[in-house]
């Protein structure tokens, strides 16, 4: 059976239009004679939204009772049987109700998917799994539904339904979106104009990314190696030479020209792993790549204009800067060189060859260290002064040998001393061998003369072979050092890196490791002549007194104290002074971003708080004066049951008014660490009763199961009261009809537990600290209807007593707040 296409509709916030776009979808395809139907649509009262849904078939929803509450959720077994060729799901991203089945609608919908059901559906695009935290600090809302990026990369088609943020609030404003006394709230928070124009261009480039994806798929599925130039890609091909930042901040500087340009750094390491460039370098360079806006690359290969070429046209790029060749022009002569034959080969990728200051100035390469140790080398020429001679009087014993074995003879004597002390040993060895197999085995003996011409081809394929068997001895040698050094370089830089990782402070860990490594006594990190880090003692803060010092960066240098590192050594202090670099940064900013948290909170409280001044404060306020100006009118005449009611109603409002202007006042005391507290002693009993008084007749329908011989408390009745008042009126609001909560009391040791039970809807346990953040409701759609303070002020409240304020679950379904306090002594 076919798989069923996937076409999901994407917006940047609610409100867009991606339902109605989604409805006038179902629409088209229904008038072409497709099979379609409704499986679930949330038109959130939107009159337009619900008007689309016209004659289309819609599949009843299935209801679930859970914890005493009934709700409604899409009946996929219903959908299945019913079998559409296209069902239309909307809110992808929504969480199921327990019993639904499946965890989250997305699951639905990949069941109807795997049963040949084509699906329209919609997300926004803060509900994608990968910007749900970018989402957050933008919007200082946190998405707690969300659907995986790869649900919604797998569909066929993703079309983005764009809206302007002025053309969507001007939606809200005329009452399209929420209901009117929601519209002040969400304009003054999450649909502020700079928040709608961050989410926007999240869409639209999570949207860019989906299409480039796509793009390289159709290439590599059409073997399609040409650059097609839909983004400027640049790269910049980095050697491992001092050049390399010139080169980095030309290419940048080319990028920056284009909007939206990508800046590829990429460096090619040759496929035998020993020709590699300076680390230290690369690092920096990398560093300074990345924090120019570009990444790093690094590929093997052993042709380097043919690896970067791949590179470049596996990321479809459009240009290639590289460096001018450092070769002299004597080397020029031979080849062509990684620009030129880059340039050559590049076909419709424009090359950039950028001047430096070592441009034909050849190479630069450091002395190649010597393959065999001196004792080896000694030993070689021994053996070839002392071994040659002995082997031509032992030769000269035997009577008559025929030439060909004594060539062999001494050719096995270059092997062995090639084997013993390298290329020069060996040089010597063949010429002087090549020299007494003349004199004495070749006729005529005595001179330096050779009479027949096959003794002398005999002869230069003697030279020859030794040669070349002394060259590859010398290069096996050089090579198995040069490997052994690589390897364990690798070793060193790795158990830094683990170090690093494993420590809590980067910077220190790296510094620490690094001591320990090299075994030094200390290690320390210079900013423009003062120390910002350093481990061991005595901690060097003069250049002029360290043994090794190395510059991490134009501010930042290293100074090593306890003794003097090879020059292979220094290579990885470079490389990890460069990271150190990099570790002091991520530091900085670490710091920087804990000392912004608390004002980025405080910002967010006073956020919430306008938007309580702006609904919460101005609805009882015009519920008062709507009642006071109307028994202020001289156009109307009231009753006696009228005037009573509408003082009843402004009588509710200035109370209501009362208990939010306390509590934000209560809240902004705690929060400063200014309110105050009298603790008394009293018994639960008495302040248990008050706080129910003060709920009114919805106070008189909860059960109350306080003992009157239970301990008496040391705490501030008042302050309880206020918390008993709120946690007891959450419990009521979300209580089922017929199932009023209940408040008991009981002690255990030198505590009192008062719990105040619901047997609500509850709340699942990994939500539980949610409740009592300030300003926020749980189960809202958005955190602007109402001010969402009581549990918090509770909690804070509750904690400046001494006590305590815990939720658990309650048996058969709700939730139990259990408020403890201390016994009085």
């Amino acid at each position: 059976m076919p798989r069923g296409e996937l076409r999901i509709y994407l917006g940047a916030a609610p409100g867009v239009g991606k339902t109605y776009a989604m409805l006038e979808e179902a629409h088209r395809r229904a008038d072409r004679g497709a099979d379609v139907v409704v499986a679930l649509v949330e038109t959130h009262g939107r009159k337009h939204t619900a008007a689309m849904l016209g004659d289309l078939e819609v599949v009843p929803r299935r209801e679930i009772v859970h914890r005493g509450v009934a709700f409604t959720e899409l009946d996929l077994a219903a959908v299945l049987a019913r079998r559409p060729e296209i069902a239309v799901v909307d809110e992808l991203a929504h969480t199921n109700i327990p019993g639904a089945g499946h965890a989250k609608r997305w699951q639905d919908v990949q069941e109807l998917l795997d049963a040949g059901i084509s699906v329209l559906t919609t997300v926004n695009v803060q509900h994608l799994e990968s910007l749900n935290d970018v989402v957050a600090r933008i919007t200082g809302v946190e998405q707690r539904e969300t659907v995986p990026d790869a649900v919604v990369r797998a569909a066929e088609q993703v079309e983005l339904i764009d809206m302007t943020p002025e053309a969507l609030r001007r939606r809200m404003a005329h009452g399209n979106v929420y209901r009117p006394e929601r519209v002040d709230a969400a304009l003054g928070n999450y649909f502020r104009t700079g928040n709608l124009t961050a989410l926007r261009e999240l869409a639209l480039l999570w949207l860019a990314d989906q299409v480039e994806d796509q793009l390289d798929r159709y290439r590599a599925d059409h073997d399609i190696d040409t650059t097609w130039e839909t983004r400027e890609r640049v790269v910049v091909a980095l050697g491992g030479g001092p050049e390399g930042e010139t080169l980095i901040r030309r290419a940048a500087r080319i990028a920056a020209r284009t909007r939206g340009a990508d800046l590829l750094a990429v460096h090619v390491t040759r496929n035998d792993g020993l020709a590699g460039a300076d680390p230290a370098t690369l690092a920096r360079q990398r560093v300074l790549a990345e924090s120019l806006g570009g990444t790093y690359h690094q590929v093997t290969g052993g042709d380097v204009s043919g690896a970067l070429l791949a590179f470049a046209r596996g990321v479809n790029a459009t240009q290639i800067v590289l460096g001018a060749s450092s070769r002299g022009r004597f080397a020029q002569l031979f080849t062509a060189g990684v620009g030129v034959t880059t340039t050559a080969l590049s076909g419709s990728i424009d090359v950039h060859l950028v001047t430096h200051e070592r441009a034909g100035r050849g190479r630069g390469r450091e002395r190649m260290p010597a393959a065999l140790s001196r004792g080896r080398r000694i030993a070689g020429f021994a053996v070839a002064v002392l071994g040659l001679p002995l082997l031509t009087v032992v030769l000269t014993i035997v009577p008559d040998p025929p030439l060909v074995n004594d060539i062999l003879l001494f050719l096995a004597a270059v092997v062995g001393v090639a084997l013993i002390g390298g290329r020069w040993p060996a040089l010597l060895a063949a010429v002087a061998g090549s020299l007494l197999l003349n004199w004495f085995f070749t006729p005529p003996y005595g001179r330096l003369t050779i009479a027949q011409s096959q003794n002398l081809l005999a002869l230069i394929i003697f030279v020859v072979v030794a040669v070349a068997v002394s060259w590859v001895v010398d290069t096996a040698a050089r090579t198995t050092r040069q490997a052994a050094q690589a390897a364990a370089e690798a070793q060193t830089l790795a158990a830094v890196a683990g170090g690093v990782l494993r420590g809590q402070r980067p910077l220190t860990a790296l510094l620490d490791r690094l001591r320990e490594t090299f075994a030094l006594d200390s290690v320390a990190l210079l900013e423009d002549g003062t120390v910002v880090a350093a481990v061991g003692e005595p901690v060097c803060a003069d250049p002029a007194g360290a043994d090794v010092a190395v510059r991490a960066d134009d501010r930042l240098l290293m100074l090593l104290k306890g003794h003097t590192l090879e020059a292979s050594d220094r290579r990885i202090v470079e490389a990890f002074a460069a990271q150190a670099a990099v570790a002091l940064r991520q530091e900085r900013l670490a710091a920087e971003a804990a000392t912004a948290k608390p004002l980025a909170e405080a910002n967010r409280l006073r956020t919430a708080l306008l938007a309580a001044v702006s609904h919460d404060l101005r609805t009882p306020l015009a519920g008062a004066k709507a009642a006071v100006a109307g028994l202020r009118s001289a156009e109307v005449e009231f009753d006696e049951e009228d005037r009573a009611e509408l003082l009843a109603t402004a009588d509710e409002s200035l109370d209501r008014l009362d208990r939010l202007v306390a509590n934000l006042l209560d809240m902004s005391r705690l929060q400063a660490g200014a309110l105050g507290v009298t603790r008394i002693v009293v018994g639960a009993e008495e302040v248990v009763p008050k706080a129910l008084d003060d709920l009114g007749d919805a106070g008189r329908t909860v059960t109350v199961r306080v003992p009157d011989d239970l301990p008496p408390l040391t705490t501030d009745p008042g302050l309880l009261e206020r918390v008993l008042v709120n946690v007891i009126a959450n419990a009521l609001r979300y209580s089922p009809p017929g199932k009023p909560p209940t408040v008991t009391g009981s002690s255990h040791g030198d505590l009192v537990e008062l719990r105040i039970i619901d047997h609500g809807p509850g709340i699942p346990a990994d939500r539980w600290d949610d409740v009592f953040l300030p300003f926020q409701r749980l189960g809202d759609r958005d955190n602007h209807n109402g001010v969402g303070l009581g549990l918090a002020l509770s909690r804070g409240l509750t904690e400046a007593m001494g006590g305590t304020l815990t939720p658990e679950e309650t048996p058969g379904g709700g939730l139990t707040m259990i408020l403890a306090l201390p016994v009085a002594p």
